[in-house]
């Protein structure tokens, strides 16, 4: 997410989210003990807003702008803007949350999108992240969202609130005219470019998004109209001298645009010649051909030296269909992190890669519901039941490690071996390992 020009992430002082209904009012009240006298939870009316921005700001080193907030709709929903007020009714502390349905593997989660979780630098060290971790998480399982998931700010912040690093990103600085392998059905495509137009492309964007994600677990879409206006709006300040945002629209032979790339030249010169930039912001495309055809008319446009891509999957085609992936300088960063809500319907909400029959004892000191054995059993099909039992227990871990493995990304015999988890003996972890392991690598396409 952007704000103000700036990518950020959630943290406690990190990006982005809306008031109390029903359960969700009272599930925040049970937690009021966790502040300080005279301090309060509370869900902020839209009035609020400039507030909640205020604080994320200070918190993020972020400058009003209004050639950024004129153009740039606030994307947190009316009823996920929660604030920590001081006792004098100034707000102390934010944080929000998207509604996402998040792919997994085999399935999709109702997901809780931590973001905006911001503190004032005068309000640190007196437990307002932790209350309101606490809270985000009572309100998500009162709205029956079985997962969370967050872009870390800082990686050291949120695993001990229970979760876990569940997937990479790579990007690549790519020269111009990187010989790509061949792909049929590629030169068949046409290429043209125009300006990135949120009411012309807004849609068709969206759509090749769902599409080119389809199957990959941690893929979230931009599920409100705000979000969907963000992936395309340009105001000049998020430039950083590049020129405005352009999309480039490759189709087949029935006009049919088959996939998009939204992209921007920054001109650069050197004695020896030109050496301009070529930032792309997204590619979506949802077979190989597009796919190639795009990166083939990204990496080939004149007067630039070198092709920037946004965050990929780990197992993206480019570095495959590069000749030469050395020269891609490769770097890979952490991508989503998730925690389990509600351990049983999460675990059975997903497809798992191989027959398991498996004892887990789980720890989590924030959601007790979620602690204790639990037997997870999954067929031939992938299809798995869970239940508690009193069973011995195989492996015994903490639900932050669950929450890394969720999305099929991480190992559990890593985790083994780290001595992050216990293993009984005689039991076969690779095993099991293999079973929550998917082919697809988890990622998501755009930081929230």
């Amino acid at each position: 997410m952007r704000l103000g020009g700036a990518t950020r992430r959630a943290g406690a002082v990190p990006h982005g989210e809306r008031g109390c209904r029903g359960d969700e009012g009272s599930a925040t009240m049970a937690r009021m003990s966790d502040l300080p006298d005279g301090y309060r939870l509370l869900q902020l009316p839209a009035e609020r807003q400039d507030e909640f921005l205020a604080v994320d700001r200070l918190a993020f080193v972020v400058a009003p702008d209004p050639a950024v907030d004129d153009v740039v709709p606030f994307p947190v929903p009316a009823d996920r803007m929660v604030g920590v007020e001081a006792p004098d009714g100034t707000l102390a502390a934010v944080h929000g949350s998207y509604p996402f349905h998040l792919p997994v593997p085999g399935g999709v989660a109702a997901c809780a999108g931590l973001t905006w979780v911001g503190v004032r630098p005068d309000q640190r060290r007196r437990g307002l992240l932790r209350a309101m971790v606490r809270a985000h998480l009572d309100r998500s399982v009162a709205r029956g969202e079985v997962v969370s998931a967050l872009f870390a700010a800082e990686a050291p912040i949120y695993g001990r609130f229970g979760w876990g690093s569940a997937a990479d990103d790579v990007r690549l600085t790519v020269r111009r005219g990187a010989a790509l392998r061949p792909v049929p059905g590629s030169e068949e495509l046409t290429v043209r470019v125009e300006p990135a137009d949120v009411e012309r492309h807004g849609a068709l964007v969206h759509d090749l998004h769902e599409r080119a994600g389809a199957g990959r677990p941690g893929w979230a879409t931009r599920t409100t109209p705000a979000l969907r206006t963000r992936a395309l709006v340009d105001p000049a300040p998020w430039r950083d001298g590049a020129e405005p945002l352009l999309i480039a629209l490759a189709s087949d032979a029935s006009g049919q645009v088959r996939g998009a790339a939204t992209f921007a030249r920054r001109a650069r010169w050197e004695p020896t010649g030109p050496a301009g930039v070529v930032r792309v912001r997204e590619l979506v495309a949802p077979d190989a051909a597009t796919t190639h055809r795009l990166w083939s008319f990204l990496l080939d446009l004149d007067l630039m030296a070198t092709v920037e891509t946004p965050m990929l999957p780990v197992d993206d085609a480019l570095p495959q269909l590069l000749l030469d992936p050395r020269a891609a300088a490769a770097r890979l960063s952490d991508n989503v992190w998730v925690r389990l809500l509600d351990l049983p319907a999460a675990l059975a909400g997903r497809r798992y890669a191989a027959p398991v029959d498996v004892v887990l004892d789980v720890r989590d000191g924030l959601l007790p519901a979620n602690a204790g054995r639990w037997r997870l059993v999954a067929d031939a099909s992938g299809t798995a039941r869970v239940g508690r039992t009193d069973a011995e227990p195989d492996v015994t871990l903490d639900v932050r490690e669950l929450g890394a493995l969720h999305l099929g990304g991480r190992s559990l015999t890593a985790q083994a071996r780290a001595g992050l988890v216990a293993v009984r003996a005689g039991v076969d972890v690779d095993a099991v390992a293999a079973a929550f392991a998917w082919p697809v690598a988890p990622v998501c396409s755009w930081m929230f």
